[in-house]
């Protein structure tokens, strides 16, 4: 007897239902995850607009895209994940293509560690790397959905 068989018989759910359940749900993982990072660097960069603009040698009216990019990017992904049409989950993602672009130039390049060295006092690249092509995923898949 098969064991989801069993398994409903008995009143449980099986292992495959249960998986599917968790699938259709999981992309709330990475979507929390994307979000929360740019949430909490752009909010953190509002209290200090001006001091960001100067540590990065950065006109203050671009700071100001900077911080916009990475709150509006990771509100657009957490709230894209709730629609039907993927173009919200798009547009965050990409939003933060440029802010991880231009961070990686500026700071992080060419050391990979994330761990901060006498060359690198805020680390180097890893980290933003994987914020980089998280946004590109978004980016090009959307929600995933094909309906």
């Amino acid at each position: 007897m098969h064991t989801s068989t069993l398994s409903h018989r008995h009143g449980g759910v099986s292992r495959q239902a249960l998986a599917d359940a968790l699938q259709a749900h999981a992309h709330w993982l990475l979507r929390a995850g994307f979000a929360s990072v740019f949430l909490f660097h752009g909010v953190g960069k509002f209290a200090d607009m001006a001091g960001f603009a100067a540590m990065m040698g950065l006109p203050v009216f671009v700071a100001w895209l900077v911080a916009l990019a990475e709150v509006g990017g990771g509100l657009a992904v957490l709230a894209g994940g709730s629609m039907r049409r993927d173009w919200l989950t798009r547009l965050g993602g990409l939003a933060v293509v440029p802010v991880m672009i231009g961070a990686i130039a500026m700071v992080h390049w060419p050391q990979w560690s994330f761990v901060a060295s006498e060359t690198h006092p805020m680390g180097g690249m890893e980290f933003q790397v994987v914020l980089l092509l998280m946004g590109l995923w978004f980016a090009a898949v959307g929600n995933g959905r094909r309906d």
